[in-house]
């Protein structure tokens, strides 16, 4: 473009010193400041831009929205569980991080700290806090069912929990599988049951 633009100078400036179109270069400088205009917006404004949201793209999936928690995950893999559930309780604190922090405790505790009790507390309290009808209340939900069934050997409690959440969550997709569990988890405590 810039070419052309050259190449119409030259000709509108040999124009005007003839004589044969004195108004070419006016012409020629109005193509020139429209060329400068559109160079500008294109250099100064739209490139920046496309590039700013090039960047996006390619970083997008790449960086973890946040602080992740790699940093608390790599205290347990070197073996400080205290220290990451202390972790996990901090950054609990923050309400966007409550729920998923709070899962991540709940696990660590139960498991390899051998505090299930103090696990079911802390997602019972959380449980408290959410709203009834929820995702977050259903993830919390089976958190507790893992967590009487499989640490504290409380199937009454699992159950209790199962009820809750098909009461509470009967447009869930994990609808059958609730139902699922809570039936098979009947069937165990009452026909394996001698007293019956």
């Amino acid at each position: 473009m810039a070419g052309v633009l050259l190449f119409a100078t030259v000709v509108a400036i040999v124009l005007w010193a003839t004589g044969m179109v004195p108004r070419a270069l006016e012409l020629v400088g109005i193509f020139w400041a429209i060329y400068g205009f559109v160079m500008g917006l294109l250099g100064g404004v739209l490139e920046p831009a496309v590039e700013g949201f090039g960047r996006v793209l390619m970083d997008l999936g790449l960086r973890r929205a946040g602080a992740g928690y790699s940093a608390i995950e790599s205290l347990a893999v070197r073996g400080h569980y205290e220290a990451a559930a202390e972790a996990y309780r901090e950054r609990a604190q923050e309400p966007a991080h409550r729920v998923e922090a709070t899962l991540r405790r709940a696990a660590l505790l139960a498991g390899t700290l051998r505090q299930p009790e103090t696990a079911a507390a802390e997602l019972e309290n959380l449980r408290a806090r959410v709203a009834p009808d929820s995702e977050d209340d259903l993830r919390i939900g089976l958190a507790l069912v893992e967590l009487y069934e499989d640490r504290l050997g409380d199937p009454g409690g699992a159950m209790a929990e199962l009820r809750r959440l098909i009461d509470r969550h009967p447009s869930s997709r994990h609808l059958r599988r609730l139902r699922a569990e809570l039936a098979e988890l009947k069937r165990q405590r009452f026909h394996d049951d001698p007293a019956s």
